[in-house]
C-alpha cells in the first residue's frame, strides 16, 4: 500500500502559521538593515570597517545571551507568550535609536541593536519550532523552507528601505542620523502593531503537535548531548551564520571598491543580492519535493565554495555575478540546519530549538575576521566564508544521521 504524503500544513493552522511566518520577515527585514547600516556608520561616525563589524557583534552576540532564556521562556509560557516577549524586546530596541542618534554615540546604537538582537533571538528561537509543529513532521523541513522564504522577502525590503532612507540621506546631507532615528521608530510602531493583532489570535495546544511520532520514544529518552545530529546542527548552523553575516556585512563594500559603485547604487544592487535568496527558499522548497533537504543542502553548500572562489578573484561582473550566487546557495542552509537538527528530539525540542538559535552567535565573530582582511581587499575576504561552507558540506552528507 502506498503511503499518503503528508500535507504542509492543516486548515485549523493557517492563520497561526501566516502570523508565524509574518514574524520571518520582520526579522529579515532588520537583519538586512544592519548590513545597511554598515556603511552608513562608515560614512556618518567615521568608524572603520572592522569596527563597522562590531554592529553584527552587538546583533548576533544578543543571540549567544538570550536563545537559552528565551528557550525556557518558551517552554515554561508558551508559543505564543514567547513571541509576545520577542516582539516587546524587538520593539524595545528600535525605540532606543532614538536616545543613540540623539547623543551621536556608535556605542549608544550598539545597545540599541543588542536589545532589538534579543528580540530577534527570542522570536527566532520560538518560530522555528512554532512553524515546525504547525503540521506533520514530515513536512516540516518544506515548512520551516516556505517561511524562511518570507524571510527573504524581509531581506529584499530592508536594503531597499536602508538604501533609500540611509545612505541617499547621507549622500545628500552629509551627517545624518536623523534619518536612522526617524526609520527605526516607525519601525518599532509597525512591530509593536503586528504584537497587539497576534494577542488576539487563538493559537491551537501543540503540545503534541511536532513531539508525537511512533519512533520518537528512545529519542525522548536521550539527553540532547548525546544525540549526534543535533549536536552537529548546533555547529553547521554557528558556521552557516557566520558565512551568512559576514558575506552580507561587506556586499556594499564589495560593490563600492571592486566594482566602482556609489554606495546608493551598491545599496540596490543589495535588493537584488536579497532577491536571489528569496528566490532559492522558493526553488529549495520546490525541490525538496524530489531531493532529500540533506544532499540539497549539501550541493548548495558546494556551490557557494565555488562562489567564493570565484568572488575572491575581483573579475568584475563574473565575480559580482558569483557573489550573487552565493545568497542563491545560502538560501536554504539556516531552515534546513534548523529542521534537521530538530527531526526526532521529542520532548526536547524547544529547548533543542534555543541551543540551534544559540549558534546564531557565530555571526557576532565573523564579520570582524573579514572586516580585517577587508580593510586591506575587500574581495580576499570572501576566502574565509570558504572553511564555514565546508563544515555544512560534512555535516549535510555525513553528520545529520540520526543515531538510534
Amino acid at each position: 500500500m502506498s503511503k499518503i504524503k503528508a500535507s504542509l500544513t492543516e486548515r485549523r493552522y493557517l492563520v497561526t502559521f501566516a502570523f508565524v511566518t509574518s514574524l520571518f520577515m520582520l526579522w529579515g527585514i532588520a537583519h538586512a538593515m544592519s548590513d545597511v547600516l554598515n556603511k552608513h556608520f562608515q560614512n556618518v561616525l567615521q568608524v572603520s570597517k572592522a569596527q563597522s563589524g562590531l554592529i553584527q557583534l552587538s546583533v548576533f552576540g544578543a543571540y549567544a545571551i538570550m536563545s537559552i532564556p528565551a528557550g525556557l521562556f518558551m517552554k515554561r509560557f508558551g508559543y505564543k507568550a514567547g513571541v509576545l516577549f520577542g516582539l516587546a524586546l524587538f520593539a524595545s530596541g528600535t525605540f532606543l535609536f532614538v536616545p543613540a542618534a540623539n547623543a551621536e554615540s556608535f556605542g549608544m546604537f550598539r545597545l540599541a541593536l543588542f536589545i532589538l538582537g534579543c528580540g530577534m533571538a527570542t522570536l527566532e528561537t520560538v518560530a522555528h519550532p512554532f512553524a515546525a509543529a504547525l503540521g506533520s513532521q514530515e513536512t516540516s523541513d518544506q515548512r520551516l523552507n516556505l517561511s524562511q522564504s518570507f524571510n527573504a522577502v524581509g531581506t529584499i525590503i530592508g536594503p531597499a528601505i536602508g538604501s533609500y532612507f540611509l545612505l541617499r540621506a547621507s549622500g545628500n546631507e552629509g551627517n545624518d542620523l536623523g534619518s536612522v532615528k526617524s526609520l527605526y521608530v516607525s519601525i518599532g510602531i509597525a512591530i509593536s502593531v503586528v504584537a497587539v493583532l497576534f494577542s488576539f489570535i487563538q493559537v491551537p495546544n501543540l503540545e503534541v503537535a511536532h513531539h508525537g511520532t511512533e519512533s520518537d520514544t528512545m529519542e525522548e529518552e536521550t539527553p540532547l548531548w548525546k544525540q549526534k545530529h543535533f549536536i552537529w546542527a548546533v555547529v553547521a548552523q554557528f558556521f552557516n551564520v557566520a558565512a551568512q553575516a559576514g558575506t552580507w556585512s561587506f556586499f556594499i563594500n564589495y560593490g563600492h571598491d571592486v566594482m566602482g559603485f556609489s554606495d546608493e547604487q551598491a545599496a540596490n544592487y543589495m535588493i537584488v543580492f536579497m532577491a536571489m535568496m528569496a528566490l532559492g527558499r522558493f526553488v529549495g522548497t520546490f525541490l525538496m519535493k524530489f531531493i532529500a533537504p540533506n544532499k540539497l543542502l549539501g550541493i548548495f553548500a558546494t556551490g557557494s565554495i565555488i562562489a567564493c572562489l570565484v568572488v575572491a578573484q575581483a573579475w568584475g561582473w563574473i565575480s559580482y555575478s558569483a557573489l550573487m550566487m552565493i545568497n542563491f546557495f545560502f538560501s536554504i542552509m539556516f531552515p534546513t540546519i534548523f529542521s534537521l537538527g530538530l527531526k526526532s528530539l521529542g520532548k526536547h525540542t524547544q529547548q533543542g530549538a534555543s541551543f540551534i538559535s544559540m549558534g546564531v552567535v557565530g555571526g557576532a565573530f565573523f564579520p570582524l575576521l573579514m572586516g580585517l582582511v577587508a580593510n586591506q581587499n575587500v574581495a580576499q575576504a570572501y576566502y574565509l566564508p570558504i572553511i564555514c561552507y565546508l563544515v555544512i558540506a560534512v555535516f549535510a552528507f555525513r553528520l545529520y544521521k540520526i543515531k538510534k
